[in-house]
C-alpha cells in the first residue's frame, strides 16, 4: 500500500509539471503580448472555439509530433536521441522532494504530501539539478555542429559559475532552520517572529534569496540569462533538433520555471504555510482567539496556498524574461565569480555569527 501511495503521488505531480509547464508556453506568449501591447496566440481554434489562445499549447504539441525527427549527418546518433530524455528527466524528478502540503489524514493512515521526505534534500536537489548540463553538453556535442558545440560549451562554464552562489545563499537557510529536509524546513516557517511575523526565509535571508533567485533563473538558461540558447545569434545546443526532441527541450526549460519558483517558494516563502493556519485551523497571534476548521479543509487550504505562491513565482519569472535585457556571456561570468560569489560568503559569514551569537 505504501509503494501504490507513493506511485499516486509521483504520478499526480508528473502530471501536475507536464501540464502547468504547457499552459506556461500560453502564458509567456500572451504575457508578453500584453507587454508590447500586442493580441498574442488566438489563430488556433475549433470551429470558432478559440478559448483566448489556449488551443494553441495543443497545435504546438500536435505538430512537434508529426514533424520529421532529423539528424544531421556526422552526429553520433545515440547521443543525439538521448541529451533530450538527460536535459528533461532531472527537472521531473527534483521535484519529488519538494512538499506542497503537510500531512493528509485518510482512512487511518498518515501520507506526507510530499514524494520522498529525504533527510538530505537539498543535496538531493543540487545533485540532480546538475546533472541536468549534462543534457546540454551532449546535445552540442553529439549534434556535429559548431554552434551548437558553442551553446554547450557556454552552458557548461555558466553553471560553474553561478552553482556556487547558489549553494551558498543556501547554506544559511540551512544554519538557521538546522535541516537539509525541506518538510521540515517548511515547517520550522511556520512559527513566528516576535509573535506576529511568520518566520519565512525572505525575512531572515532577504540578500540569501536574491542571489538564489539569479542564480536559479541563469540555471534555467532563459533571458537575460540565455547565453547557451542565443537565440538573438541562431547559436543554441539545440539547434540541430526538431520533432519532439526539439519538444523535449522546450518542455524542460518551462518545468524547470517551476521548479525554480517551487524552491523559492519552499526556501524564502513558507511553501504551504499559510500565515497563522495551523493543522487544527487559524491560531491568531497576540492570543487574539482561534479558529477550528476540518482537518480536510485545511489540507486543502495548504496545497493551494503552495500552489497560488508557485504561479505568482512563475508569473514574476516570465514577467523577468520579457523585461531584462540579455548580459554579455563575459558579464555573465563577471556577476557570476565577482559578484554573488563574493556577496553569498559574506551573507554566509554574518548568518553564522548571527546563528552563533543568538545561540
Amino acid at each position: 500500500m505504501d509503494v501504490l501511495i507513493i506511485l499516486i503521488k509521483a504520478g499526480l505531480v508528473v502530471f501536475a509539471l507536464l501540464n502547468l509547464a504547457g499552459l506556461l508556453t500560453w502564458a509567456e506568449r500572451k504575457q508578453s503580448a500584453i507587454m508590447q501591447d500586442r493580441v498574442g496566440p488566438n489563430r488556433a481554434n475549433i470551429g470558432k472555439l478559440t478559448l483566448a489562445g489556449l488551443l494553441h499549447p495543443v497545435a504546438d504539441g500536435i505538430k512537434m509530433i508529426t514533424k520529421e525527427d532529423f539528424i544531421p549527418e556526422g552526429a553520433n546518433r545515440a547521443l543525439h536521441t538521448l541529451a533530450p530524455a538527460a536535459a528533461l528527466f532531472p527537472a521531473l524528478v527534483v521535484f519529488a522532494v519538494i512538499p506542497f502540503g503537510d500531512t493528509l489524514h485518510l482512512f487511518g493512515r498518515e501520507i506526507p504530501l510530499q514524494v520522498a521526505s529525504l533527510n538530505v534534500g537539498i543535496v538531493y536537489i543540487f545533485a540532480i539539478s546538475s546533472l541536468a548540463v549534462y543534457g546540454t553538453m551532449l546535445a552540442g556535442w553529439a549534434s556535429n555542429n559548431n554552434y551548437a558545440l558553442l551553446g554547450g560549451l557556454r552552458a557548461s562554464s555558466q553553471m560553474i559559475s553561478y552553482e556556487l552562489s547558489i549553494g551558498l545563499s543556501i547554506l544559511g537557510i540551512l544554519l538557521i532552520y538546522e535541516s537539509a529536509q525541506l518538510d521540515v524546513i517548511v515547517q520550522k516557517q511556520g512559527e513566528l517572529l516576535w509573535g506576529f511575523l511568520p518566520k519565512w526565509g525572505i525575512f531572515l535571508q532577504p540578500l540569501a534569496f536574491l542571489l538564489f533567485l539569479g542564480a536559479a533563473m541563469a540555471e534555467n538558461k532563459r533571458a537575460p540569462f540565455d547565453m547557451p540558447e542565443g537565440e538573438s545569434e541562431i547559436i543554441g545546443y539545440f539547434v540541430e533538433y526538431s520533432s519532439m526532441k526539439f519538444g523535449m527541450f522546450f518542455l524542460a526549460e518551462f518545468v524547470e520555471i517551476i521548479i525554480v519558483s517551487g524552491l523559492t517558494v519552499t526556501l524564502f516563502f513558507g511553501g504551504w504555510q499559510f500565515p497563522y493556519l495551523q493543522a487544527t485551523g487559524f491560531v491568531w497571534p497576540f492570543g487574539w482567539g482561534e479558529l477550528a476548521l476540518p482537518h480536510l479543509f485545511v489540507v486543502l487550504m495548504q496545497v493551494g496556498t503552495f500552489a497560488v505562491k508557485v504561479l505568482i513565482g512563475c508569473w514574476i519569472l516570465l514577467l523577468i524574461r520579457w523585461t531584462l535585457p540579455r548580459f554579455r556571456y563575459d558579464q555573465i561570468m563577471r556577476l557570476g565569480w565577482k559578484v554573488w560569489f563574493e556577496l553569498a560568503l559574506i551573507n554566509l559569514l554574518l548568518t553564522a555569527i548571527i546563528v552563533l551569537w543568538v545561540t
